[in-house]
């Protein structure tokens, strides 16, 4: 499937900002599943510093300096990308016990799958809370298959909390989200790698867009779609496989991946530093059309 996705981000301020520097994650990253053919930036007033380069977890991160006065930043940034039909429902069948998993990451001397112990590690924004675990123990039953196990605590999150994006912002614990029971994307995804970290099983946050279908007989609007997150987990002999709890599916060719890593915190779209400007109002328009 081939898209084109725009991703613009407005910001208004109140009074005049002198200089600002950013770095931006929103160039899709190319792996075995999808490739980006083409993505560039459109910057308003443009920078005068400007450059890209590899973060440590393989997102392209593009960094730009805006040293005259301005009142409104837009940025826009328009990426063509190849998507395949994963057909990861084919793992399925050669699945393997999650605990038997757990120990062979935990022994293996291969360095790709030491590479990925760190994503068994607690970080900034998914600790391993309490009750956590037990949580993740009524999917993970002892010998059941780990992507059998991985569908059934996605599809329990998926049940079981309610999608309100009132309740949370950026900075909600995941403690109130388990507790309460509600939340976006973004805390069910942390959710489900605090879950499968708490058993000692590599899992990373994946940052992107889901293409949106408009009811029959009317018209997508558009920049009516928006961001979106889910999780993958990790297994030796299938690599990374995602799973999206917000919709209860496991991603095919409609969902496209943007950054990814252990958090929110390290796939972030868009965030800098600024001097003057004082307060400020943001608006972003996301728009996913298959050409």
């Amino acid at each position: 499937m081939h898209y084109r996705v725009s991703h613009t981000t407005r910001y208004t301020y109140e009074s005049t900002v002198t200089v600002c520097q950013n770095i931006a994650r929103l160039t899709p990253y190319s792996n075995h599943n999808q490739r980006c053919l083409k993505s560039f930036f459109n910057i308003d007033p443009a920078p005068q510093c400007m450059r890209s380069y590899m973060d440590a977890f393989g997102n392209q991160v593009t960094y730009f300096e805006i040293s005259r006065p301005h009142q409104e930043l837009t940025i826009t940034v328009v990426s063509e990308v190849e998507v395949k039909n994963q057909s990861q429902q084919e793992l399925f069948k050669t699945d393997v016990p999650w605990d038997r998993l757990r120990d062979q990451i935990r022994a293996s001397r291969d360095e790709r799958t030491i590479m990925v112990r760190d994503y068994c590690l607690p970080s900034p924004l998914v600790p391993i809370i309490a009750g956590v675990q037990e949580y993740a123990l009524q999917s993970f039953l002892p010998g059941r298959p780990l992507m059998e196990a991985t569908r059934d605590l996605m599809q329990r999150i998926f049940t079981e909390f309610k999608y309100d994006p009132s309740f949370t912002t950026i900075s909600t614990p995941l403690q109130d989200v388990l507790q309460h029971r509600k939340g976006v994307c973004q805390d069910f995804s942390h959710l489900a790698l605090a879950s499968l970290r708490s058993l000692g099983l590599p899992a990373r946050y994946v940052s992107g867009y889901i293409e949106t279908i408009p009811p029959e007989g009317e018209e997508k609007m558009q920049g009516s779609d928006a961001s979106h997150a889910w999780f993958s987990v990790y297994s030796p002999n299938n690599g990374w496989v995602e799973f999206d709890p917000t919709n209860n599916l496991v991603p095919d060719d409609q969902h496209i991946s943007l950054a990814q890593g252990r958090d929110f915190a390290d796939v972030t779209p868009l965030k800098g530093v600024i001097f003057g400007g004082g307060k400020h109002e943001l608006d972003v328009a996301v728009d996913v059309r298959r050409e």
